[in-house]
């Protein structure tokens, strides 16, 4: 076990509450990384990032999708380092970990809902996986909130499989509502999709995903990592991205 994953796992910790929540309903909302009074600010460098993004960053179809925001600016360099983040991974994915991705994602007002799935399915290479979704905007019942199949992580076969329509409602679903600046962590194996958009507004989120850390990566990380952005983050951050070794020393 390399040193940064001893030292996380030994920092940080999560309540017996929220371990219990992650572990055996699949997924929960907790107090995230950004302060409510600088919300603004996070909701102010999203809409300049994703204006700002190159058109091959950009995927738009009933929700817009801006990658690489690892490299978007100062405003989101702690996001994907949160201690209680980090603590998930150590207790869900239990060995040494990485980043995957992190990227924007806004669902538009009218959209529909979409379908349950499943981000790493349990006998795919390199589970399990954790994902996490920032409420840049407030998450609710109108506004295409992520609804979740509470314990579905724990079974082998999909919704697809069992629902003649994954975007219909399936029954014992919840809904993971809260206030702008709140996480939701959830196990990558969890069914869940973002519910119809039913407001006049755009919904907005950041979301991403841990893996193991031998697996296969979404985003190559070392590639796409710009010279502002190694000179601005620190030495976990560096890890968490694998541009740094696993035995170098915390700072």
């Amino acid at each position: 076990m390399d040193k940064w994953f001893r030292e996380m796992a030994a920092e940080y910790d999560l309540s017996e509450d929220v371990a219990r929540q992650l572990r055996d309903i699949g997924y929960v909302v907790i107090e995230g990384p950004v302060a409510q009074t600088k919300c603004a600010q996070l909701s102010e460098a999203y809409d300049a990032a994703v204006l700002a993004a190159h058109p091959d960053d950009v995927g738009i179809s009933s929700s817009t999708r801006v990658h690489d925001f690892v490299n978007r600016g100062h405003h989101f360099d702690g996001l994907y380092i949160y201690g209680p983040l980090l603590a998930a991974c150590c207790h869900i994915i239990g060995r040494p970990f990485k980043l995957s991705t992190m990227l924007a994602r806004t669902i538009e007002p009218g959209a529909p809902a979409q379908a349950l799935h499943v981000d790493f399915k349990r006998d795919a290479v390199g589970w399990p996986m954790i994902g996490f979704i920032i409420m840049v905007d407030e998450f609710r019942s109108d506004n295409g909130a992520t609804r979740f199949a509470p314990g579905s992580h724990m079974i082998d076969y999909v919704a697809g499989d069992v629902m003649k329509d994954a975007t219909g409602v399936y029954e014992g679903q919840a809904l993971a509502c809260g206030a702008a600046g709140s996480m939701i962590i959830y196990n990558g194996s969890i069914w869940h999709g973002f519910t119809a958009n039913r407001s006049a507004k755009p919904r907005r989120s950041i979301q991403g995903a841990f893996i193991r850390r031998e697996a296969q990566s979404a985003v190559d990380q070392a590639a796409r990592i710009r010279p502002e952005t190694l000179d601005r983050i620190g030495s976990l951050a560096k890890y968490l991205l694998d541009l740094e070794p696993e035995d170098s020393p915390k700072a």
